[in-house]
Parts: C-alpha cells; sequence; structure tokens
C-alpha cells in the first residue's frame, strides 16, 4: 500500500498546504533573513553582505527611543498579566463547576471582550481612567489638598489602565481553556479522594492540581505571549510610557535601516523561547513523575 503513488488530490492539498505555511512563516522568515544584512544594506533584497552589526547597533540602543526601557516594561507587565490570568482562570475553572446565580450572565459577560474590537475597548478604559482623574483633581481643589492639585497627573499607567487593558484580552482566553478542561474533569476521583479522608485542599493539591498542569501552562503561555505582542488594546490606555510593541510600531515610520528587523526577530524570539522553555519544563516534570513513581 505504502509503494503506491499519490494522487492528484494529494499533490493538490500538499500544495495548497506547503503555500498555507509560506504564507504563514514566510514573512517572519524574511525579517529574519534581513536581519543579517551587511552594515550597508538596506531593507529589501539582495542582501549587501552577512552579519551580525545590526544585532550590535541595536544592542547599544536605538536613537530615538531607549529600547531596553521598553523590552524590560514589556517583560514585566507580561510576566504580571501571565501570572494573573493563570490565577483567576484557574480560580473562576474551578467556581463555574457549580452553578450559582449569574452563572450564564457572567460567563458572557467575561468573553465579551473578545467580540469588541480591540481598539474600542482601550479607547474605552482610557475615557474611564480619564473620568477618574477628573474626579479626584476635583476632589483635590474642593479640599484643598495640595498633593492632589499641584502634584497629580494621572491614574493611568503600566499597572493600572495598561494591565486593565492586557487581561480584557488574556482572561478570557484563559477562561475558556479552564471550563473545557474542568468539563471533562472526572469528578469521581476527587471523591475518591474525599472518601479516604482528603481534605479539599489536599484533594486540590494531590488530585486535582496534577491532573490539570498541563492545561494551565497553556493558560500561561496565552498571557504572556498575548500580553507580550499585544498593541490594539495599549494604544491608548498605556499612558505616558510604551511597551516594545508600541516602540516597534513608531518605529516602522522613523528608522530606515535593518536594525528594525534586528528588533522585530528578538521580540518573535523571546515568545519563542518562552514556549520552548514551557515545553522543557513540562517534559522534565513528566520525568520526574514517572521516576517517583518507578520509586513508589
Amino acid at each position: 500500500m505504502s509503494g503506491e503513488p499519490r494522487g492528484r488530490a494529494f499533490w493538490a492539498l500538499a500544495i495548497f498546504f506547503a503555500a498555507f505555511l509560506l504564507f504563514l512563516y514566510g514573512p517572519t522568515l524574511t525579517i529574519l533573513v534581513l536581519s543579517f544584512q551587511g552594515p550597508e544594506g538596506g531593507l529589501t533584497f539582495p542582501m549587501q553582505g552577512l552579519s551580525f552589526h545590526w544585532y550590535g547597533t541595536l544592542w547599544q540602543g536605538v536613537g530615538v527611543v531607549d529600547i531596553w526601557a521598553a523590552f524590560r516594561r514589556s517583560v514585566r507587565m507580561s510576566l504580571v498579566v501571565m501570572a494573573l490570568t493563570t490565577i483567576i482562570a484557574l480560580s473562576a475553572g474551578y467556581a463555574f463547576r457549580r452553578r450559582f446565580t449569574g452563572q450564564s450572565g457572567l460567563f458572557h459577560l467575561t468573553i465579551a471582550s473578545l467580540i469588541v474590537p480591540s481598539i474600542v475597548v482601550s479607547l474605552g478604559i482610557a475615557l474611564q481612567f480619564r473620568l477618574i482623574d477628573d474626579s479626584i483633581k476635583a476632589i483635590g481643589e474642593a479640599w484643598g489638598i495640595e498633593a492632589i492639585t499641584e502634584g497629580y497627573t494621572t491614574a493611568m499607567g503600566l499597572f493600572t489602565s495598561g494591565l486593565g487593558a492586557h487581561l480584557t484580552w488574556t482572561l478570557p482566553f484563559g477562561l475558556l481553556i479552564m471550563f473545557a478542561v474542568f468539563n471533562r474533569f472526572p469528578g469521581e476521583l476527587e471523591e475518591a479522594a474525599r472518601d479516604l479522608g482528603a481534605s479539599p485542599w489536599q484533594v486540590f493539591r494531590h488530585v486535582v492540581l496534577p491532573l490539570i498542569a498541563p492545561s494551565l501552562v497553556g493558560v500561561a503561555l496565552f498571557g504572556f505571549t498575548l500580553s507580550w505582542d499585544e498593541i490594539a488594546r495599549s494604544s491608548q490606555a498605556i499612558g505616558d510610557v510604551n511597551t516594545l510593541p508600541l516602540e516597534l510600531q513608531g518605529l516602522t515610520t522613523t528608522v530606515t535601516t535593518p536594525e528594525i528587523y534586528a528588533l522585530g526577530t528578538l521580540t518573535t524570539g523571546v515568545s519563542v523561547l518562552v514556549i520552548g522553555l514551557a515545553f522543557a519544563l513540562m517534559a522534565g516534570w513528566k520525568r520526574l513523575r514517572a521516576a517517583r513513581a518507578l520509586r513508589g
């Protein structure tokens, strides 16, 4: 059977799939290749030499903005979003296993932000914080609070309005994953543990958590990568600082050298690195559990 010639349908689907992969990953690979242009290279082919020149230039910092400060801000933001998304999604998934009043409405309200255009969410958050700022300033003037009237600027910032904007994007994905996981979770395992005298915390720690751990890793990856690449929801709600994607978007109109390709490759590499580390940790966790099972 394996020696039979492939039919026309097979080759047609193979060509279509290859074209799809080229369309999906071609731009990223093109930017990766062009980031290794020589010192005299430009933004297009043909390449003028092959070197790490533009990575060296990037390491020294792009002149118009502080790239590494934006990089650190994005890393901190993504880590916080990852942690909050994982914790809230796990808690909500566990809570939704039991019926309560308003459950359906709360669920639809949670995932509604996936339907609303990102820029509308960003503008709405920005407007909300402007109203908060106006209220605080009005209180400061009414009560004569000098610290507010002279020193207060805005409540918008990286970990206030910016964090909220990112969570409106990452939380629905995390919640949907955890809802799907708990809908298929074998409840008889928990009942067996309770019959053996386990406390609710012991049931969660020794029965539930080990079984849903791979899904939690997926939620964490969603939280980090979606926050790391976010632009639209950050554009109006981030305050007076920029994350790395916003800086990269701004540089597309001012930087005309392959240095911007090096920066784009770096940002993509961070996402790939995080995913690789997650897979490595999961593989190590599985080996550890297998070794413990053999010893036990």
